[in-house]
């Protein structure tokens, strides 16, 4: 089975638990010490003009959905899962402006320079990088954003964990090949002719030991500091691009 199938018929299964909860399933919280990326990425968004039309892909079950709902923008959310946009509907129904629809990264099916800001979470590994970055490009306006939060994937320990993942069962082999590097970031630049990034996490292989004797405050600080001071790259654990269609 192609293993794009396999990674649709997980974020199913998970959806389908979701669905059947009597009451809505609470995700694990991210730490504090880990959640600097998420932050900086919703802060980007906010840079989204007024009552834009934005789509979202990868969207999963709208976990990271409704903040741009409160920004006040026209949001199509999607996801190759079909349970997973079933879960969307069901959580973001009393939104307006909302709409979720089924749709593959590899082929949206929307018509070119329609949307002003195309945004995704943690989901490029889960189409071809090429192909997700044309359509990407193809369906937004010009000067339309794309703002995207991601995992790196240089750094030896981090590579090391993911494959580990994949051992469990927990990830497919082609998302470890199609992980976000600093040559695919390039080939955005090149793309849409203007980037902005920033790097998190430089230390974030490290936290365990941290923690034997730094409180999770503490550790996010100290993270803060390394990742201001030196400006690592490679060893960075997430990043924040924002692109904009030259």
């Amino acid at each position: 089975m192609n293993d794009r199938f396999k990674e649709k018929e997980r974020y199913d299964a998970r959806a389908s638990l979701e669905l059947a909860a009597k009451d809505n399933t609470k995700l694990p919280l991210i730490n504090s010490y880990l959640i600097e990326p998420y932050e900086f990425y919703n802060k980007s968004l906010k840079e989204i003009p007024s009552n834009s039309k934005v789509l979202e892909i990868g969207a999963g079950m709208g976990e990271n959905t409704e903040y741009l709902l409160k920004l006040g923008h026209s949001v199509c959310a999607t996801d190759i899962s079909s349970k997973s946009v079933e879960v969307m509907k069901k959580k973001y129904s009393n939104y307006d402006l909302f709409s979720a629809q089924v749709a593959d990264m590899e082929s949206l099916p929307f018509e070119s320079n329609s949307f002003d800001c195309v945004c995704s979470a943690g989901s490029l590994s889960y189409g071809d990088n090429k192909i997700v970055m044309d359509e990407i490009h193809r369906v937004l306006n010009k000067k339309g954003f794309f703002i995207t939060v991601d995992s790196l994937n240089h750094n030896i320990i981090f590579r090391l964990n993911r494959y580990i993942h994949y051992l469990n069962g927990s990830r497919s082999k082609s998302t470890l090949k199609r992980m976000p590097n600093i040559k695919l970031i390039k080939n955005y630049e090149k793309k849409f002719g203007y980037i902005h990034v920033k790097y998190f996490g430089s230390l974030t292989w490290f936290f365990p030991a941290l923690k034997l004797f730094m409180n999770d405050s503490q550790i996010k600080s100290f993270s803060q500091m390394i990742d201001k001071k030196f400006k690592i790259k490679k060893s960075a654990f997430k990043f924040v691009m924002k692109a904009i269609k030259n």
